[in-house]
């Protein structure tokens, strides 16, 4: 590897900002010291907020080796991810998260997450986005119809 992967993924996030394309973040996935994808925010690009830099590393990631789970692979991220690239990474199983500045940073630059955690730990209740449980008991049925299933894939 002749650039390091963090280096890369701050390149990225550089690139990305002199092209307008998105957010000052990139993130890419290693496997066996080969950088195996790679991603640059592009919520504003493609008017989406779940484009982040690491969803999109990891997608391409997963396309690459035809799996949804990465556990022998590396991400190297521009910045701590938020909770939702955060989740991401622990639905992808990465073996190893490498980020550069914190979210202390981040926030400086103008991007502040500390209402998501903080929400997040919060009963769904007292959340500010309102939110009510409904159906429950109809909502059961695809969780006995995945109990049942013989063809589902675990993961």
């Amino acid at each position: 590897m002749n650039v390091h992967p963090m280096e890369r993924a701050i390149a990225l996030a550089v690139e990305n900002v002199r092209t307008a394309r998105g957010g000052p973040f990139g993130a890419v996935v290693v496997r066996h010291g080969e950088i195996i994808a790679e991603g640059a925010n592009q919520v504003t690009g493609d008017n989406d907020p779940t484009v982040h830099a690491e969803v999109v590393a990891i997608r391409r990631a997963c396309a690459a080796l035809g799996h949804f789970e990465l556990t022998d692979c590396e991400l190297y991220s521009s910045c701590e991810p938020c909770p939702m690239r955060l989740g991401a990474v622990y639905w992808a199983r990465i073996g190893h998260l490498y980020f550069a500045v914190d979210r202390e940073d981040a926030e400086q630059a103008g991007f502040d997450d500390s209402l998501i955690y903080e929400e997040i730990a919060l009963p769904f209740t007292r959340r500010r986005i309102a939110t009510t449980n409904v159906m429950r008991q109809v909502g059961q049925a695809p969780f006995d119809e995945w109990r049942l299933s013989v063809n589902k894939v675990k993961y």
